[in-house]
């Protein structure tokens, strides 16, 4: 072949090359791959919030009694109840099961955790605490942080679980309440449910 004529054959890779590439090619597409699996792994991927978790209740018997009151569920979320409610607020100490069932009735959002939580943990809590709330500590919970509405809870994984938000987004309004719309103003300041004066109580 002439030094002017054209050499039109395919231009040769080296085997080295073709192995290069390919191995290049492998470990693009298998990154791509594993990448959602290792962010699983790690925690980064969150699965949808949703609030399947809530267990539900018809509850029906709004009956005041003075005794104390076997609840089938823990923190009770309905029932029997103390004819006096509790204020609404945080509490730092355990308040009495059967005067706030009196504030489910009301439409009240209870939110129960884990007496040994932070300081810290429990400041965050209590700023997502609705003004129709009481907050208090509980020693036998199923989770850190238990919200509770009439007839409706959540076992929360801990104070910045934000299925937190959603549920009161849902039910905070108390709508699930006998008695929707009514306050938990009023009520007895005392966790133990004792009335400081006559004529509190519905």
């Amino acid at each position: 072949m002439s030094e002017t004529e054209t050499d039109d054959r395919p231009e040769r890779r080296s085997p080295v090359l073709l192995v290069l590439s390919s191995v290049v090619a492998v470990v693009v597409i298998g990154g791509a791959l594993a990448a959602p699996l290792v962010a699983r792994v790690a925690g980064y991927e969150r699965a949808p919030l949703d609030l399947s978790d809530v267990q539900t209740w018809e509850i029906d018997d709004t009956r005041h009694t003075d005794g104390d009151v076997d609840y089938p569920h823990t923190p009770p979320a309905g029932g029997p109840h103390a004819p006096v409610w509790l204020d609404c607020g945080v509490y730092d100490v355990p308040v009495r099961d059967e005067n706030a069932v009196h504030d489910l009735e009301h439409g009240t959002v209870w939110i129960t955790h884990d007496p040994e939580l932070s300081e810290r943990d429990l400041e965050e809590l209590a700023e997502q605490l609705p003004d129709n709330g009481i907050m208090s500590p509980r020693e036998d919970l199923p989770s850190p942080v238990v919200v509770t509405v009439w007839g409706a809870q959540l076992a929360l994984d801990g104070v910045r679980d934000e299925r937190l938000g959603l549920f009161l987004e849902e039910y905070g309004d108390g709508h699930t309440a006998p008695e929707f719309g009514v306050t938990c103003n009023g009520g007895t300041p005392d966790p133990t449910g004792a009335v400081p004066e006559p004529g509190i109580g519905a």
